[in-house]
C-alpha cells in the first residue's frame, strides 16, 4: 500500500517498470456501486480524472511512464467506462465525493490531482471540498472557467438528445459523420482538430444506460446557454496550492481564452499552452505532457494546508479577480465576451 506520509519529490523516488497487468482494470464497491480504476507504480500519488463520456483508458499511454516515479490512480467516474451507471447524482460535487471515497478505500490520504475537461472541474471541486487532501492541481482543458462551450454540447443538453445520440449509431450514419469530420479537418478548423476524439466518446456510449448517464452528467454542468458551473468565484482559495494549467491553443470544446482567465484568477498558477493541440493535449503531445507533470511534481512542494489560513481566506472572501489583480472593468469584459460567444 502507498505510504502517503512520505511526500518526497517525484525525482527522488526509485524508478521502476510497469507490467501490463498493472494497467488492467480493478474494482471496488463503494456505496453499493462498482467503481472501476487503474492503479500502477510507487511513490507520491497522482490521480488522473478523465472528462465527460471518457474513461481511464484515455490515460493508457501516459500511465506506464508516470508510474515509474508515482503511484498512479485513474478511476472510471461513476456513469463512465466500466463503472456502474445508476440513476444517481452526477454533479461535480458528487464526483468529487466519489473520488475521495475511492481514495479512502485504497488507503490514500492525499494526492496530486490531474483533471481533464469535466475532470478538471472535479479536481477543482475536490480541492475546494477537501483542501487538506489535495497536494497539487493540474487542470487540463478544464471546464468551469466561463460559460462558453462547444455548441454541440449545448445541443446535447436539450430534450431529445437521447434520440440524437442513438441515431449516430444507426447503420451508415457513422460514414456520413466521418465525411463531415474529414471535410472539417481538410479545412483545418479547430472543431476538425477535436472531432475524431469526440466521435470516439460517442462510440463509448453503446446502450441506453450509458447514454442516459452521459446526458445526466452533461446536464449537471451545461445547458442551452453554455456552462452552468463556475470555479472563478473560489479561485482565490488556491493561493498557496501549486497549480498547473495545460491547454491546447486550438481547443474547440473549452477555448484557450479560458486558460488565460483561469491563470489570472488563480494566484501563483503556471500556464503551459500546447501549440496546434485541441481539447486533448495529452494525446497530441504525450511526451511533453508527461515531462511537464514530472517536472511540476518534482520541483514544487505539496500544499501545506492550514485550517487557520483557510478560515482567514474565507473570511476575507476576496473575489478571484481581485486576488488576480484584475479590474472590475476587465472582469466585466471577460464575462461579457464569454456570454456573447455562448449565445
Amino acid at each position: 500500500m502507498v505510504d502517503v506520509s512520505q511526500r518526497h519529490p517525484a525525482r527522488a523516488t526509485r524508478l521502476r517498470s510497469v507490467g501490463d497487468g498493472e494497467l488492467e482494470l480493478r474494482y471496488r464497491v463503494v456505496h453499493g456501486y462498482r467503481r472501476a480504476f487503474r492503479m500502477a507504480g510507487e511513490g507520491p500519488v497522482l490521480v488522473l480524472i478523465h472528462g465527460i463520456g471518457d474513461s481511464s483508458a484515455t490515460w493508457a499511454e501516459l500511465i506506464p511512464d508516470l508510474a515509474r516515479t508515482h503511484t498512479v490512480i485513474a478511476p472510471d467516474l461513476l456513469g463512465h467506462g466500466a463503472s456502474d451507471k445508476p440513476r444517481a447524482d452526477y454533479s461535480v460535487a458528487a464526483y468529487a465525493n466519489g473520488v475521495r471515497d475511492l481514495l479512502t478505500t485504497l488507503g490514500v490520504e492525499s494526492a496530486t490531482l490531474v483533471g481533464h475537461s469535466l475532470g478538471g472541474g472535479v479536481a477543482m471541486q475536490f480541492a475546494y471540498q477537501f483542501p487538506e487532501r489535495t497536494e497539487r492541481l493540474v487542470l487540463v482543458s478544464a471546464g468551469g472557467v466561463g460559460r462558453e462551450v462547444n455548441p454541440a454540447l449545448r445541443l446535447v443538453s436539450l430534450p431529445g438528445a437521447h434520440l440524437a445520440l442513438s441515431a449516430l449509431r444507426l447503420p451508415g450514419m457513422r460514414l456520413h459523420v466521418g465525411l463531415v469530420v474529414g471535410l472539417m479537418r481538410l479545412l483545418d478548423t479547430d472543431l476538425g482538430q477535436d472531432a475524431p476524439e469526440l466521435l470516439t466518446l460517442v462510440d463509448a456510449l453503446p446502450d441506453d444506460t450509458s447514454r442516459n448517464a452521459f446526458i445526466r452528467t452533461l446536464r449537471a454542468v451545461v445547458d442551452w446557454r453554455g456552462q452552468v458551473v463556475t470555479m472563478l468565484d473560489r479561485c482565490y482559495l488556491t493561493a498557496g496550492m501549486p497549480t498547473l494549467l495545460l491547454w491546447g491553443d486550438r481547443d474547440s470544446v473549452v477555448p484557450v481564452r479560458h486558460a488565460y482567465g483561469a491563470h489570472e484568477a488563480m494566484p501563483g498558477s503556471r500556464l503551459e499552452i500546447f501549440e496546434g493541440a485541441g481539447h486533448f493535449p495529452f494525446h497530441s503531445d504525450p511526451a511533453r505532457f508527461r515531462d511537464l507533470i514530472e517536472e511540476f511534481t518534482g520541483t514544487t512542494a505539496p500544499a501545506d494546508w492550514s485550517r487557520d489560513r483557510w478560515r482567514a481566506l474565507l473570511r476575507e472572501g476576496r473575489p478571484a479577480h481581485h486576488a488576480a489583480g484584475l479590474s472590475d472593468q476587465a472582469v466585466r469584459e471577460l464575462r461579457e465576451a464569454s456570454e456573447r460567444s455562448a449565445t
